[in-house]
């Protein structure tokens, strides 16, 4: 077969098919609203992996089976294919405008939206044709590969062969060249983004937190976020406002990566910057874990600081300068060593005081920060037997514990909102309401999850390429899309596209936890005297 009949020649009719379905799929309904820039983007991947599906099938098809269409037959079947697959796109074009605006009225979103369907349309053919192209001279090369190979061994071990040569060529250049290059240049990056200081934040005065007077950690090796979460403490003055109440000056301790060289240097370093804090004499200890580039959402930070009028002090250290989704790829060995050689190092020094004489030591972290933090622990009950409670945030899917108990719920209970063992330790909510429920005993400590029924952090997973999820199963969790379906392959890409806009929605769907986390706090480690209009007016205070 020459250059021009490879290359060149027209679309087969299985993968055609699929690529339209595929393409029309991404049109509907996902978790999340996106742009048409995002949606001709989407329906061109989705479209090449439909192709290659269809082309995969089509080819085993013919080589099971022998009998092909007469002449007149194709011509037929593709004047049906063109002219229902253009009517099918038409009208999921027509539609998807109406699919994005009820999707944005659902999150009390501006339903006014600018969508191009002819530009969404011709992004989608440019991109498809560039990669099928793409793909068609791989075969291409696999093809000249096969009949050199022929001249010197038997025909079906050239084919072994040189299918395995390609797929490796394909494998080393796609690894070690273009995501290797791409993760170099995404670190390079990220290093010179961490050396920066956010605009705003300066060094602190406080004695207290780590960069200050007397630290034993200099403020320049903190990093980008670690300066940002050291240098905007909530003042005595802001936390007395609020409490009525002279206020202390607040605790933070953060260990970047430039302090020292491992996690076990890190948190012993960490600790001794506690010490020299007093953070033990403290009321609450809290344990928090990080995200990718070392970011503590200030929510976190901030209510537990509020609850205790700044008699509270808090530890976390960085593991990576990557953004989160980079890390997960590339670090996520590293979150979880770095999460349970903090924690068990803390954990030490806190067990050798006198028992009526230990702070709470609890636990919260965000995203990436809960993977973190979870690292630490084998089980639910290792974790409630080693700490006093803990607020975990948008876990993402591949949280071991998480997982466990999710997968481990009461019958009847959905995935979105899962009861555990009666809800006696640990319980779900995306509404404050929800910590009520079920309305059996919550002993302590408590692990308290905030997810968000339309958040793709905590419900993306490789599983969705070829299995309908629990969540699109029964009824909906709230804010998610009724009209969202499962589509093999297809879900899975919408979904990992959605990972990209979890922050652009109002707080409460998506990604966005806002001041849910007081009422975790709440909770799980609420000072003496605290209650419910306590609870109320910081959620107005910290409310974005």
């Amino acid at each position: 077969m020459g250059t021009a009949r490879v290359v060149r020649r027209r679309p087969g009719f299985g993968g055609t098919l699929l690529a339209v379905l595929f393409a029309c799929a991404s049109l509907t309904p996902s978790m999340l609203p996106r742009t048409w820039l995002y949606q001709g983007v989407m329906c061109a991947v989705t479209g090449i992996l439909g192709y290659a599906v269809g082309a995969t099938l089509g080819a085993l098809g013919r080589a099971v089976i022998s009998y092909r269409l007469p002449e007149r037959g194709r011509w037929v079947a593709w004047q049906l294919l063109i002219g229902v697959g253009g009517a099918l796109a038409a009208v999921a074009l027509w539609y998807s405008v109406d699919w994005q605006r009820d999707l944005r009225a659902l999150m009390g979103m501006d339903t006014r939206i600018t969508w191009f369907p002819p530009v969404i349309v011709a992004i989608a053919v440019a991109l498809f044709a560039l990669f099928l192209a793409i793909s068609r001279l791989v075969r291409l090369g696999c093809r000249k590969l096969i009949a050199w190979l022929e001249r010197f061994v038997p025909i079906y071990v050239g084919h072994v062969l040189g299918v395995l040569v390609i797929g490796l060529v394909v494998v080393v250049l796609a690894n070690d060249v273009v995501f290797s290059a791409f993760s170099a240049r995404v670190s390079e990056v990220s290093s010179v983004t961490n050396a920066g200081t956010h605009p705003g934040v300066h060094r602190p005065t406080s004695t207290l937190v780590s960069g200050g007077p007397g630290s034993l950690v200099t403020w320049e090796s903190l990093g980008k976020e670690g300066r940002r979460f050291t240098g905007t403490a909530t003042t005595r003055a802001r936390l007395a406002a609020f409490s009525g109440r002279p206020a202390a000056d607040p605790i933070r301790v953060y260990v970047g990566l430039d302090s020292t060289r491992s996690p076990q240097a890190q948190a012993a370093l960490a600790v001794r910057e506690l010490e020299r804090a007093g953070a033990f004499s403290r009321p609450v200890l809290a344990v928090l874990g990080t995200t990718g580039t070392g970011w503590v959402d200030p929510h976190i930070a901030d209510a537990l600081e509020y609850m205790y009028n700044g008699r509270s002090a808090m530890v976390a250290l960085q593991y990576s300068y990557l953004p989160s989704w980079a890390s997960f790829l590339l670090d996520r060995d590293k979150a979880a060593a770095a999460g349970r050689a903090l924690f068990e190092a803390v954990r030490a020094r806190w067990a050798r005081l006198p028992p009526g004489e230990r702070p709470k030591l609890v636990l919260s972290g965000e995203s990436l920060g809960s993977y973190q933090l979870e690292g630490a622990f084998r089980d639910l009950e290792d974790l409630a037997a080693k700490a006093d409670g803990a607020v975990f945030v948008g876990p993402p899917n591949a949280n071991h514990i998480w997982r466990s108990v999710t997968n481990g719920r009461e019958p009847g209970s959905p995935v979105w909102r899962p009861v555990y063992q009666g809800g006696k330790t640990v319980r779900f909510a995306q509404h404050p309401d929800d910590l009520d429920r079920p309305p059996g005993p919550w002993v302590r400590p408590r692990v308290v999850y905030l997810q968000n029924a339309s958040d793709p952090v905590v419900w993306w997973s490789p599983e969705l390429i070829y299995r309908r999820p629990a969540w699109l199963e029964g009824a909906r969790g709230p804010g998610m899309n009724p009209e969202m379906n499962w589509f093999p392959l297809v879900t899975f890409w919408q979904v990992l596209v959605d990972l990209t806009a979890g922050l652009s929605v109002p707080p409460g769907h998506g990604h966005r936890y806002g001041p849910n986390i007081v009422d975790g706090w709440a909770a799980v480690a609420a000072p003496p005297g605290w209650n419910a209009s306590d609870t109320d007016r910081l959620r107005t205070l910290i409310s974005p």
